[in-house]
């Protein structure tokens, strides 16, 4: 399965993204982990490909896309549905890691009518009420992204909008959450929390893969994934 890397303009800002199987398939959008790339996918679309037409995007600040001068969430829920709508995607499936996945449940509260299924991996919304997360310095190493977006991100972690959580019973579609059990740092009891939240949604824990499920064990990824999909 060849992925076709892609550029496109959105709201004045050029964006890469990263496209597997045919066009005509069902759709599916993903979006990667602060820090990562559209790349991180590519195992998943390898497979998911086969059958749906997946287009990973370069989040703002990351991999090819535009370096811009601020980073949120909403701004990140704005570039995908300026993708969407660019991509001519009616309704479609949403998968979203980390900071990917905390767009995808702003966006799928926002825009529920859009959304065919939300798959999430291993994270709930904030706000939840620990301690206060503290920015890190900023590593010597030229970085493969715009360290301004870490600092952003935490803030808005540590300041969340406490809609972010109160509006998880907006999310209508079927949900698939899929933690990485105890040894991922992100409190597997509050992703329990979101899935009694979210109406039709389903929780599976995959342990000892941490919080980069998808790459610690693909295949039960995958597993999951393709289960939900089929359901």
């Amino acid at each position: 399965m060849k992925t076709r890397v892609n550029q496109i303009e959105l709201n004045g800002l050029t964006f890469q993204y990263r496209e597997s199987g045919e066009p005509s398939a069902p759709p599916i959008v993903a979006l990667h982990a602060l820090g990562k790339s559209a790349e991180s996918w590519d195992q998943v679309a390898a497979v998911l490909g086969e059958k749906y037409h997946v287009l990973a995007l370069d989040q703002r600040g990351h991999g090819g896309s535009a370096r811009t001068s601020t980073y949120t969430f909403e701004l990140m829920c704005d570039d995908l549905l300026h993708f969407v709508n660019a991509m001519d995607l009616g309704r479609f499936t949403l998968i979203g890691h980390s900071m990917g996945g905390t767009v995808s449940y702003l966006f799928s509260e926002a825009f529920p009518s859009r959304i065919d299924r939300l798959i999430v991996e291993d994270t709930p919304p904030p706000p939840f009420p620990d301690k206060q997360i503290e920015v890190p310095s900023k590593p010597s190493d030229p970085l493969p992204f715009d360290w301004l977006v870490v600092p952003s991100i935490i803030r808005q972690l540590n300041e969340p909008n406490p809609e972010w959580w109160a509006r998880l019973t907006d999310i209508s579609m079927p949900t698939l959450i899929i933690g990485g059990g105890s040894s991922s740092h992100v409190p597997q009891s509050k992703l329990q929390e979101v899935s009694e939240l979210i109406p039709n949604c389903e929780l599976v824990t995959i342990e000892d893969a941490g919080h980069y499920v998808h790459d610690a064990n693909l295949p039960a990824f995958l597993a999951a994934v393709k289960s939900f999909l089929h359901s």
